[in-house]
This record gives structure tokens, sequence and C-alpha cells, in this order.
């Protein structure tokens, strides 16, 4: 086996919307029925007929991968080192360990002169107010400091990742802290195995003019699918670890928020499939289409098609996911709810979802009518879920709660990309037993 150095490690070489129901039909690859299954789970591709990803050609990522293609990294140095590698031939990517893209700390990305004491000063609301943001702050300002140390925080935390990859975590204990994956304008990209701390924002916005009273506003997702295609992400674990929001000060009033979301698919993302992954500890989740603008809906439309199933979505507050415009199958899922629950399912601008044969568990108090979540007018399909081990009419107890924010039922189309459908009752045992990181067979 051949190996190679980079910055004193060893690296390896060895190794369309709703009423659109045609869509969705007979959309299995071609000949991907006969695809077999490789023993190497680095090298096994996404099973025909499951979820939206395997549209089309399918996902392979980087199955194909010769030997020259194949890295095992330790460091994130290493792990950059092997996205940026030369070529589009397939690769795949094997992640020992845990890989921290923050390992020196916040203190290494602040410029020269920026100082959190002297951005707090400046902008308290006391003296500021909330008529004016801080955008033509110039450069030298606390705000224009703060702006160019997030600038290298950004450039330091985000990995491009090139098409035709597979990433996978090695064994029960691999584990990408503080980094944010970028998986944009590639096709077929599969991530497996791999637990991921959110990153945390080390310059968070102020921004006065947000609601009322202002608010942070921060940076990083820990993965983001932009204008991407064939995306398989199984068996991950997305968590924010060691820095819940519950840690966190509050300044001027607010959370001193440093996290944004744990998984988005945004502007024409398309398919895209979400299995047998962990989301936990979290606030603002998974974020389907970023904006109702019409600038953004015109790239949107007919895309951002994704099936999320056999996930657990632990102690979050929202959004898992909250959908604008794209076609979602969100079936087989488990919901654990704590007293911060706001809502599971956001219905947003010409959102087509279909949430199916889900369980959730909520704590005393709250009420299964706050499981969806209507932002615009949109149909959604919600159909053989239990709430607390009951069967439950979702939209019929939202509606009957909720009436100023009353939903149609029926997306206008009938998934047919799919697996297995278990039933609802068994979904907390089985997604128990086999979600998340280090328990990929």
């Amino acid at each position: 086996m051949q190996t190679q150095r980079w910055h004193g490690h060893v690296m390896g070489k060895g190794a369309a919307l709703a009423g659109c129901t045609a869509l969705v039909v007979g959309l299995t690859a071609a000949g991907a029925e006969a695809r077999p299954q490789h023993r190497d789970p680095a090298r096994q591709t996404l099973p025909a007929d499951d979820g939206w990803a395997a549209y089309g050609t399918g996902t392979t990522g980087g199955a194909a991968a010769d030997a020259e293609h194949v890295y095992t990294v330790t460091t994130w140095a290493e792990f950059k080192a092997a996205l940026a590698a030369d070529g589009t031939a397939p690769r795949i990517v094997k992640v020992k360990g845990t890989i921290d893209a923050v390992a020196e700390g916040c203190d290494a990305f602040a410029v020269p002169g920026y100082d959190f004491g002297a951005y707090l000063a400046a902008y308290d609301p006391a003296t500021w107010g909330h008529d004016t943001d801080l955008s033509a702050e110039p450069d030298d300002s606390p705000e224009g400091l703060r702006r160019a140390s997030a600038a290298q925080q950004s450039q330091a935390v985000k990995a491009s990742v090139p098409a035709n990859t597979t990433i996978i975590g090695v064994g029960r204990d691999a584990a990408i802290k503080g980094a944010s994956l970028q998986i944009k304008g590639v096709d077929n990209v599969i991530v497996r195995n791999l637990t991921f701390e959110s990153p945390v924002d080390c310059f968070p916005q102020w921004d006065p003019t947000d609601g009322d009273t202002g608010n942070w506003n921060s940076e990083y997702d820990s993965t983001v699918v932009y204008g991407s295609t064939h995306v398989w992400l199984d068996h991950n674990t997305f968590t924010d670890g060691e820095h819940p929001d519950s840690a966190a000060p509050a300044y001027f009033g607010m959370l001193y928020q440093q996290h944004d979301g744990q998984l988005d698919i945004v502007r024409g993302a398309d398919y895209v499939t979400a299995s047998w992954n962990v989301f936990t500890d979290h606030d603002k989740t998974i974020l389907i289409g970023n904006s109702d603008s019409e600038s953004t809906a015109a790239g949107d439309r007919g895309h951002l098609r994704a099936t999320f199933h056999h996930n657990l979505f632990e102690d979050l507050v929202e959004r898992a996911p909250r959908v604008r415009f794209g076609q979602v199958d969100v079936y087989d899922n488990h919901f654990v709810a704590n007293e911060d629950y706001a809502y599971s399912f956001g219905v947003g601008k010409e959102s087509a979802l279909v949430a199916e044969h889900n369980a959730f568990t909520l704590p005393d108090g709250i009420s299964a009518a706050k499981v969806l979540k209507k932002w615009s007018e949109a149909p959604v399909t919600a159909a053989h879920n239990r709430v607390n081990g009951k069967p439950v009419d979702l939209i019929a107890v939202h509606n009957a709660e909720i009436p100023a924010e009353t939903l149609t039922s029926g997306a206008g189309w009938t998934p047919t990309l799919r697996t297995k459908v278990d039933p609802a009752k068994a979904v907390p045992a089985l997604v128990g037993r086999g979600a998340g990181a280090g328990r990929l067979r």
C-alpha cells in the first residue's frame, strides 16, 4: 500500500410540485435494481428506490474509486486536502477518530483590533437603538473588525465536497467538530457514519432591526446541500455536543446564538435522501429552501425534492424540516420532544410535504397540534402518524386547536421512491436501535 504524508500525518491510499404525480412514477435509475451492494461500507451505494436520491442515475458517491483516490484522514488539514486533491475521478475519504476544524480556538480567527467588549459598547441598544442595522459600518469599526474576523473563520471551517465522493467514518467514534461541509454545485455525494458537532460561530452579528428587540444571527450549518443533486446522508449524528444553546449567555437581553442549522438543502438542490440519522439538541434544525423571495423561487420551483426516513429527531426546537417549494417525503421517523418544542414540520411557500407513518413522543402539556406549523398557504399530506402511541390526524387536531392557521389536506403527489415502509407503532424501537453514527451495518 502506498502512503502519503500530509502535514506530518500519514494519509493512506489503500484501499415539480403539487399536482405533478407523474414526476415520481417510474423514476428508479435504469439498471439500479441490479447494482450489487459492496460489503465494504465505503463502497456501498444508495439502494434502488431509496428516496429521492435514487431518482434517475441514483447515488453512488465514490464507490468506483481506485486505490489512488482512497484517503484515510485524521486531521482537519488532511480532510480538506483529500477533498481538494486534483482530478474529478471518484474518491473515498475515510475519517478516523475526531477531527476538529477549530482546534486552536476562536482567538485564532480574530483580526488585530477586534474586541468583543468594544463591540457590545458600540452597539448597545440603549445608545444605538433599533432603527439602523450595521451594514454601513466601516471596516475599522467594531462591526467591520467582526466582519473581517468572521471571514477568516469562514475560510477555515468550510470544506467543499467535490462530485462523485463518499465521506465515511471509520468504526464507531469518527467525528467532525466545528466544521461546515459545503456540498455545492456538484452531483453524486454520500456522507455516512459520522458525528457532526455543530460549528460554533465565533463572531455572531448583532442586528438591531431583527424583530422588535434585535437579535444575534450566526453562520455555519454542519452540512449545506447548495444547488447539488443526488446526495445521500446516512447513519450520521448531528448534535450541538459540548456547546448547547442552554449554556450560551445573553447580551442585550437576547440569547447569544452561535449556531445556525444542522442541515440546509437550498438554491435548487435536488434528489436528497437522509436516512437513519440522529438530529439532536438543536434549535433551527433543517431548512429546505432558504427564502420566499421571487429571486430564489425561480431556481427552487421544481427542485428541492428530498426524502427523510428512519431518522431520530430528539430534543429539537423547530425545523424538522421547514419546507419551501419542494416535494418532501418524511416517513418512518421518530420525533422526541422536550419542553422547548415549537414544531416539527414547517409548511412553507409552495411546499408539497408528505408526512406519513411517523411516531411522535411529546411531553405532558405539549399538544399534537404543534407538530405542524403553517407559514404559507400550501397543502400537506399527513396520514398514519402516531402520537404517544395513539393514531392521530395531525391536520385535524392542528386545525381544531389553531383555526387561525388552517391547513389544507392533500399534498397533490404520491411518493413512490420508498423501500420498506414500517408501521408507525414499530418506528421508535427500530429507529432507537439503528439510527445514528456508529450503527452502520
